[in-house]
């Protein structure tokens, strides 16, 4: 009976304003990080071009980068958030030893993974890059970036293990500035990379030695800042490191768990293989174009929506530790709805301003007007993803939080089946000009497809998932986002009608981005509240506070 009510207890109302604080004050620190972040690529764009170099490049941060959206993007820290949780319940010193364990186990295990991938460098070029398509990126480019960019996997992975622990602990503020630490050590990267001497060309045996190093060297170092700045939040949380090497039977648990999460991540690596393999063998500067749409596509994700899935978590694991399902339920749908409601404007946005926003970041410097234009075409075809995305990301966590990593890997293995079948499709049905295009949108619509699949999983899982508040939420939302869309495309006609002939295509771009942007968003929003959209209460009064104090 006791049992019974437990499940039927309601999750605690007090949690939801702790829950926006919480994710507010990440928000500021994620928009600092994207901001830096999306600087240093742009940065990178103008001093070396979008052409093969960059390509080469890009290829060889493939595998490094992936496993940065995989475990810092919340996969680790979903699976060790809510073992934590349990073990500072459940554990007299709080899970002391068990953090410790998993502080002394994971370095050497990352350790030999990292030099395991370093030393098979050359075999995973052959796997990302057709080696017929050397006028796109450069096999032997890649590889020689590989060698200098891998050992960056047993940094990310200490990152994530250090965040994780400290989000358990309810910190969240230092984990989430430290990527700006990184961007900042890009960015004077590509500033000493300008300096040295000698011109990049696309044999790495004529590219000087010193532009080489540079660029490898300076971006692993970002990510070995980036994930070691955080030590002095965990002193300071108490969080001592000791070595402890016995073993306990939750390890076991973390185990199965990391297991299922490793296949989460092979899966992705193939759907990645595949699409990397695709777009090197289309036009040049393909692969440059497809990634950094896939950078401005995660922009508003990144800083919304990562906020309030990395807050969320902790006490979605705490419900689910109590089995606490009622909570369970009410946690995801409440997070579905604030990010659809955050979400589905600025995805609409991205939309009909794609274009205008690829001239406006990207036509400087060695760049081309056309490649600039590529760019943000290509975020413009994929932008629809972008709720999706966001939902799958949190249908993910509901089930780390009841330490279900199995149901992952199989939604992982939905998701890239689809992104592989239609990847496929676009080589038999388009141009190489146009591919870039299409592999952006399949991309997306296995986002979709994963989150309509992770619905009727949790559905049979959970039982009823408050649907129909979610519905009413997408539907006001919505209506409220094409209002916004419109703005903009009425915006972008007037500045093309009354702009002067012979008008830099970059300052209108600049123009239709900003006036568009914020009479876009006035009007969604705007809209939004006039139609009762609920999810909107909470930063409305925050806003209206900060106006009051002012």
């Amino acid at each position: 009976m006791s049992e019974t009510r437990q499940m039927d207890k309601p999750a605690p109302a007090k949690a939801q304003p702790s829950l926006a604080k919480a994710s507010g004050s990440m928000a500021i620190a994620t928009l600092a990080s994207r901001i830096t972040g999306f600087l240093s690529r742009i940065v990178l764009v103008v001093v070396v071009g979008s052409g093969v170099i960059t390509d080469s490049y890009q290829v060889g941060m493939t595998i490094p980068l992936q496993v940065y959206e995989l475990l810092l993007g919340g996969v680790l820290s979903s699976i060790i958030v809510p073992l934590l949780v349990r073990a500072e319940k459940e554990d007299e010193d709080g899970g002391e030893a068990y953090t410790q364990r998993l502080l002394t186990m994971a370095p050497v295990i990352l350790l030999v993974a990292t030099v395991v991938m370093v030393l098979a460098a050359p075999l995973l070029t052959t796997i990302y890059v057709d080696g017929s398509s050397t006028s796109k990126a450069r096999p032997d480019l890649v590889t020689a970036f590989a060698f200098l960019l891998l050992p960056e996997i047993l940094f990310f992975g200490l990152g994530a293990l250090f965040t994780a622990i400290l989000n358990a602990r309810g910190v969240f503020g230092l984990p989430a500035w430290a990527p700006v630490f990184n961007n900042l050590v890009v960015l004077v990267t590509l500033g000493v990379y300008l300096l040295v001497p000698g011109d990049p060309t696309i044999n790495p045996l004529a590219m000087s030695d010193p532009k080489l190093l540079v660029l490898g060297i300076g971006t692993t170092l970002g990510i070995v800042v980036q994930s070691l700045v955080v030590l002095p939040a965990m002193r300071r949380a108490g969080i001592r490191f000791k070595w402890r090497w016995g073993w306990d039977r939750r390890l076991t648990e973390f185990g199965g768990l990391a297991l299922w999460m490793l296949v989460y991540v092979v899966l992705g690596l193939v759907g990645v293989i595949v699409v990397t393999r695709i777009a090197t063998a289309a036009l040049p500067g393909s692969m440059t174009s497809y990634n950094l749409a896939w950078q401005l596509f995660q922009l508003p994700y990144g800083i919304l929506g990562f906020s309030l899935l990395t807050a969320i978590m902790p006490r979605m694991s705490k419900a689910a530790a109590d089995n606490n399902v009622r909570g369970v339920v009410a946690d995801l749908s409440l997070g579905s709805r604030l990010l659809t409601t955050m979400l589905l404007p600025l995805s609409a946005g991205m939309t009909v301003l794609g274009s205008q926003l690829g001239v406006a970041l990207f036509f400087y410097g060695a760049n081309t007007l056309s490649s600039a234009q590529q760019i943000g075409t290509t975020l413009a075809v994929s932008a629809f993803g972008l709720v999706p995305y966001a939902i799958t990301m949190m249908q993910l966590r509901v089930f780390y939080a009841m330490k279900d990593a199995r149901t992952p890997a199989m939604l992982q293995l939905v998701t890239v089946a689809v992104k592989i079948g239609l990847s496929i499709l676009c080589v038999q049905v388009l141009d190489p000009h146009t591919m870039v295009l299409g592999l952006a949108f399949v991309n997306s619509m296995s986002f979709l497809v994963g989150a309509v699949a992770g619905n009727i999983w949790l559905r049979v899982r959970l039982g009823r998932l408050e649907s129909g508040r979610l519905g009413r939420t997408f539907g006001l939302s919505l209506v409220g986002s094409l209002l916004g869309a419109l703005s903009v495309v009425l915006v972008h006609t007037a500045t093309l009608e009354f702009a002067p002939i012979g008008t830099s295509p970059r300052l209108i771009a600049w123009i239709v981005l900003i006036v568009g942007s914020v009479l876009g968003l006035a009007v969604a929003f705007g809209s939004m509240m006039l139609l009762k959209v609920t999810e909107l209460n909470p930063a409305m009064s925050r806003i209206t506070r900060l106006l009051r104090r002012r």
